[in-house]
């Protein structure tokens, strides 16, 4: 029997782990970079063991770190989370070497599916489907997809449509996969356009495979999955029951033991499905499958690991969405965002669940994957869980960082999701909508809290209405941006409360303001960043805006050279593709950044010569830190507050 578990990961899944830990009795201990130091998995486990530096090469993925640990600890068991280690043979064979028990399928099993192309050839031997491997890959293949052979999660993975463009691609993957998994090889197959990602979740045991239903993971963006459910939406029960009776196949042709997860492409079209991979540990969208099943999956490899009895498992009941909350930014390229939450906070519903690694206060880092948590709703009907799973979005207060939180509600609300129309190309279909000009009753709600906190604030006359004038002459001015577009309020001040164009105050304070519009009653909950007064967050009904207060007078430090390129996200430059006097046209890359385990090209933004290179290979870099300038052919240097990078995902 397991006594004392380590959980070799980090984060919300070491979270999760450590709940069922602890309704079982199970003692924990956590492993933590200095970057993680904080983070709620650390204070929730029995026993601490911190791993030197913030890489994840220096951290987590040091097998012989986290080995150490659990002998210094006490533990006798390693769970491997997902993600790091948790599909590397050779760490699975050293924790038992040492005596320590594996919480996961045996090592062979682990490594016949380690590789993507062996483990196709595995799978054909069986007589589950595939998709052929492409050696030397011609016109007729098009389109392409680029795949980390040792990886997954979107990293190491490009769409090629032109053979020309193959080579670069294969390199970038290359650099992408060696990054995040140590392993640089990479393979390409045929990219099915509108296909749809089906998974099923197994678990092996001695007496033969379970199949726990299946998934829908098909809403993806950058080949990341966004949004999961089960049971999949529109499969017909032929087709189901062959995907469950494949997966079983391909599990039992390896003998696996624990949770596991066969992935399958289902060509709607055709109506066929292909194996992908097989992901040789816990999903992230696990939770799903718990809530309809009724099982908990931690818990079943738990008893697997210890040789306990496995047998049968409740009927599946109702249908469960999951969706991924991320820092990152989808209108703009979904770059990511790192910085300190300074509120997150989900309601806690009836019938939805969240596993999050963060809580406010949380700094979020580049170091890591930019998923900040998991939201999933458990309703008797899709419809119902979608609409549940909205509200609870809308509902939330996440501030500090951009995060993907209206992007999902748009999503849950979107009348063809709601039909149960999704594939891959769901989200290039239906792009985030960027909107360009607030709603104005945020920006009232805004302005107005500022004036009861400066009221507040005064140490005279607190009793003098606010903006009380004995004349009046002209409103009170606020000045908000948001994206770059400004917005005004005036109103006034005096004895019988605000005055504004278009709204009526009824009631307001520093953190809530109360609005009457065409006979309509609304409250605004408004908050100010606690590192930096000038930024507002109001969140309502229309969702969240984040608002900056424009000063009255501009800082002149604040401008730049025409020209400029501004790192658009913290990260690590890994390339620079040109050098100072070289001449380049409008996209051409600059340099490559990296943050949070993706790679992005910044390029420049107009022809012209590079006229300052302002980093090195290797350095770190801010947010809006100058990378370098590129000036435009027949100008100078001055400065131009409105010169901006373009960053694009390779």
């Amino acid at each position: 029997m397991i006594t004392r578990l380590l959980v070799a990961n980090r984060g919300e899944i070491a979270s999760r782990v450590f709940r069922t830990c602890r309704r079982l009795g199970i003692e924990t201990v956590a492993v933590h970079s200095d970057a993680d130091a904080g983070l709620p998995y650390v204070r929730e486990a029995d026993h601490v063991v911190r791993l030197p530096g913030v890489s994840p090469t220096e951290t987590y993925l040091r097998a012989d770190l986290l080995i150490e640990a659990a002998k210094r600890a006490g533990a006798d068991a390693v769970h491997p989370g997902y993600g790091f280690l948790s599909e590397n043979a050779d760490f699975a064979r050293a924790v038992m070497a040492v005596g320590l028990t594996w919480v996961g399928p045996p090592p062979d099993a682990i490594e016949a599916m380690g590789s993507k192309v062996e483990a196709k050839r595995i799978m054909a031997e069986v007589g589950v489907p595939v998709l052929r491997v492409l050696r030397e890959p011609t016109a007729d293949d098009l389109p392409l997809l680029v795949k980390a052979d040792a990886g997954g999660g979107g990293r190491g993975m490009r769409v090629v449509r032109t053979l020309e463009a193959l080579d670069a691609e294969l390199e970038q993957a290359r650099a992408e996969a060696e990054s995040a998994f140590g392993n640089g090889r990479v393979f390409v197959e045929h990219y099915v356009e509108k296909g749809r990602h089906v998974e099923v979740q197994v678990l092996g045991t001695e007496d033969g495979v379970i199949v726990l239903g299946e998934r829908d993971c098909s809403l993806q963006r950058r080949h990341q999955k966004v949004v999961e459910e089960t049971p999949a939406p529109g499969l017909s029960d032929p087709t189901r029951q062959a995907m469950h009776e494949a997966a079983r196949l391909a599990a039992a042709a390896i003998d696996y033991l624990g949770a596991g997860t066969v992935e399958f492409l289902y060509d709607v079209e055709r109506d066929v499905f292909s194996f992908l991979e097989m992901n040789t540990r816990l999903q992230v969208e696990h939770p799903v499958t718990e809530a309809v099943h009724g099982v908990d999956l931690v818990e079943l490899q738990l008893a697997v690991a210890e040789g306990l009895v496995v047998t049968g498992h409740p009927d599946p009941l109702g249908h469960a969405i999951e969706v991924r909350l991320y820092a990152e930014d989808p209108t703009a390229d979904y770059a990511p965002q790192s910085g300190r939450l300074t509120r997150f906070e989900i309601p806690d519903d009836v019938g939805i669940r969240v596993d999050a690694g963060v809580e406010s206060g949380s700094e979020v880092g580049t170091h890591y994957d930019a998923m900040l948590a998991k939201v999933i709703a458990h309703a008797s009907t899709r419809e119902q869980a979608a609409r549940k799973l909205a509200a609870t979005l809308r509902r939330a207060r996440i501030h500090g960082l951009a995060t993907n939180r209206d992007q999902l509600v748009g999503l849950l609300t979107h009348p063809d999701f709601v039909a149960g129309r999704v594939d891959t190309a769901f989200l290039a279909e239906h792009p985030p909508v960027v909107e360009v000009e607030p709603h104005p009753e945020t920006a009232v709600a805004a302005a107005i809290a500022l004036a009861e906190r400066a009221r507040a604030a005064r140490v005279v006359q607190q009793g003098v209405p606010v903006a009380w004038r004995n004349v009046v002459s002209q409103p009170q001015r606020t000045e908000l941006e948001r994206d770059g577009h400004t917005t005004v309020v005036e109103w006034y001040g005096g004895r019988d409360g605000y005055r504004l164009d278009g709204f009526t105050v009824a009631e307001a304070s520093p953190e809530r303001v109360t609005l009457e519009m065409d006979g309509v009653i609304t409250a605004y909950d408004v908050s100010l960043d606690a590192d930096d007064e000038r930024r507002v967050d109001v969140d309502g009904p229309t969702g969240h805006t984040r608002f900056t207060v424009v000063p009255r007078f501009a800082d002149p430090a604040a401008s730049h050279a025409r020209g400029s390129l501004l790192a658009p996200m913290p990260g690590t430059v890994v390339s620079i593709a040109v050098e100072a006097g070289a001449e380049v046209s409008a996209g051409d890359a600059v340099l490559v950044l990296e943050a949070m385990k993706m790679q992005h090209t910044v390029t420049a933004p107009h022809d012209g010569v590079v006229a300052q290179v302002g980093v090195t290979t290797g350095a770190q870099v801010a947010a809006g830190e100058v990378l370098a300038v590129v000036e435009a052919a027949g100008t100078g240097t001055d400065t131009d507050t409105d010169a901006a990078p373009s960053a694009g995902e390779q």
